[in-house]
């Protein structure tokens, strides 16, 4: 069974950084692609970032380009993501998840249970 755990959530103010991780088990996690997605209050699921299975290729929403960075650790199991320059729009549940690159939720397999960021202004 594929387990997804993410960490790293918390409250910061606007302009600080916060890295969250998601530690995959139950899957050969350096074959699959992930991605990271944020569910705000009352809002829709929407695509932050994805990357392929060896790292190579990253993809971005125009939100947060330039400022967070995707990256995963295949030898750890780990996916992280880098969030420089916060803003309070960025505040949500942060998910990561496994299967796909694209930025549609439903192409995605397997999801984490969340983690809470907060930017304060």
């Amino acid at each position: 069974q594929v387990q997804l755990v993410e960490s790293g959530g918390g409250l910061v103010q606007a302009g600080g950084s916060l890295r969250l991780s998601c530690t995959a088990s139950g899957r050969t996690f350096s074959s699959y692609a992930m991605g990271w997605f944020r569910q705000a209050p009352g809002k829709e699921r929407e695509f932050v970032a994805s990357i392929n299975w060896s790292g190579s290729s990253t993809y971005y929403a125009a939100s947060v380009k330039g400022r967070f960075t995707i990256s995963k650790d295949n030898a750890k199991n780990r996916l992280y993501l880098q969030m420089n320059s916060l803003k309070p729009e960025d505040t949500a549940v942060y998910y990561c998840a496994t299967g796909s690159v694209a930025a549609d939720p439903r192409r995605y397999d397997y999801w984490g249970q969340g983690t809470r960021v907060t930017v304060s202004s």
